[in-house]
């Protein structure tokens, strides 16, 4: 008898980060440099539009640049991010909003 135990869904990880914790250096920062920084450093590569090295570039990007919209977008959609990639899992795209509407804490 053998037993086993799969999961390869990342919607039923468990995340112990509250909402209320959120901050760009212990949860966005890594999920930039992790996942948008091959094209988006400084200078910008790969014909990315801009950089998003630092917490200014990043803040900017949510407001003004559509970051949100563009990892939100389905799977091999037109401007979906990371380009040529997987779509983020749902719960790192969270953590981004949830950030934002925190008020982008540092």
């Amino acid at each position: 008898l053998q037993y086993g135990c799969t999961n390869d869904s990342t919607s039923d990880l468990i995340d112990l980060t509250t909402d209320g914790d959120i901050t760009y250096t212990n949860a966005v920062k890594s999920i930039i440099e992790n996942n948008c920084i091959f094209c988006h450093t400084l200078p910008p590569q790969n014909g990315a539009p801009m950089s998003l090295t630092t917490y200014a570039d990043v803040k900017n990007a949510v407001l003004n640049r559509g970051l949100l919209d563009r990892i939100s977008r389905p799977q091999g959609s037109s401007g979906m991010m990371p380009s040529g990639g997987a779509r983020l899992p749902q719960t790192t795209i969270d953590k981004i909003s949830q950030w934002a509407e925190n008020g982008f804490p540092e």
